[in-house]
């Protein structure tokens, strides 16, 4: 006996109240514009600046007594990491010490890192610094301008497949949700000011992945049945279409949140922003497939005098149960 989150034959409505799902996500968007524009993000060394201090010891590494010895020289945003490597020996302990530029200077002064060094050989008597690299503003600013492009690149590459791939409508709708989701999350790490660095941005880069993943499967099925049912309506068919692929993306997003959720509890600080930012994605991408994405096309309407080959590209997985 195999177990169904979701039943094979369910008839939902998705847009019995469609005006009402993309009124709230405008007012999100509006509110996650508005709290950009106040608040703006919490940005991390990556955007702000600061210095890496790269040390070894054959000693454990402790990131906590690290941690709390460095928050007593009041250094403002501090990350520890701890590196891993297949060609260090068994007693070779390597941390990444990532320390915030202070007062909008060029980097750590001398004296700072002196005192790093002090408070960390207090614990630590055996460790070794290896190297110091500081990252100033004006790359601070190259990196956020980077990270805009790719953000932007990855969008406009998806406009073009899915333009190819299906109609311009569906094109159409497959951005709108993207930019959609990219704002909403962008949005919430303003709103609570989550530290916002290059993992972010990777993550941004995924979700932009996921979500589109989501969108192409359901526009498989409604081009498959637009021919199908040709002679029914535009809004019949796409409720059809979502229901049919709905099994596939509930066991898909929630497999894939499970193991999120277990990168949060037991990951760490460090890879926890990330995460976040996943988990959101995830959760967004998967609301703006059906409610943004299929409601965009329904909204601008589509043809229907469909001559290409059927291939049934994309939907063999579409009916797998959850």
């Amino acid at each position: 006996m195999r177990l169904r989150l979701i039943p094979d034959d369910t008839q939902i409505d998705f847009f019995k109240r469609w005006k009402l799902w993309f009124g709230i996500s405008m007012v999100l968007i509006v509110l996650a514009a508005v709290s950009f524009g106040v608040r703006g993000l919490n940005y991390g060394i990556d955007f702000r600046g600061g210095t890496t201090i790269r040390t070894e010891s054959s000693t454990d590494l402790d990131i906590a007594s690290y941690r709390e010895a460095l928050n007593a020289l009041n250094l403002g945003d501090i990350t520890i990491s701890e590196v891993f490597d297949p060609t260090f020996d068994a007693d070779q302990h390597v941390a990444m010490i990532r320390i915030q530029a202070q007062d909008d200077q060029e980097a750590v002064s001398a004296e700072l890192i002196q005192s790093v060094e002090d408070a960390l050989s207090a614990i630590v008597p055996d460790i070794e610094f290896v190297s110091v690299e500081s990252v100033g503003p004006k790359v601070s600013g190259e990196l956020i301008w980077t990270a805009v492009q790719a953000v932007t690149l990855a969008i406009g590459a998806v406009l073009i497949y899915v333009w190819l791939r299906f109609e311009w409508q569906f094109a159409v709708g497959a951005v709108i949700a993207l930019i959609h989701d990219v704002i909403l999350t962008i949005g919430v790490f303003s709103e609570l000011q989550i530290k916002f660095d290059l993992a972010i941005i990777a993550a941004l880069l995924t979700i932009v992945g996921y979500s589109l993943n989501d969108t192409v499967v359901v526009f498989d099925r409604v081009r498959e049945n637009l021919r199908k049912y040709k002679n029914r309506p535009l809004k019949e068919v796409l409720n059809i279409s979502i229901n049919e692929t709905l099994s596939r993306t509930m066991m898909t997003s929630l497999t894939t949140l499970l193991a999120l959720f277990a990168l949060i509890a037991l990951g760490g600080d460090v890879i926890r922003g990330f995460v976040f930012a996943m988990i959101w994605g995830i959760v967004v991408g998967t609301y703006s497939s059906i409610f943004i994405a299929a409601a965009i096309l329904l909204y601008i309407g589509v043809k229907r005098d469909w001559t290409k080959p059927d291939n049934n590209t994309g939907n063999q997985y579409a009916n797998i149960d959850a």
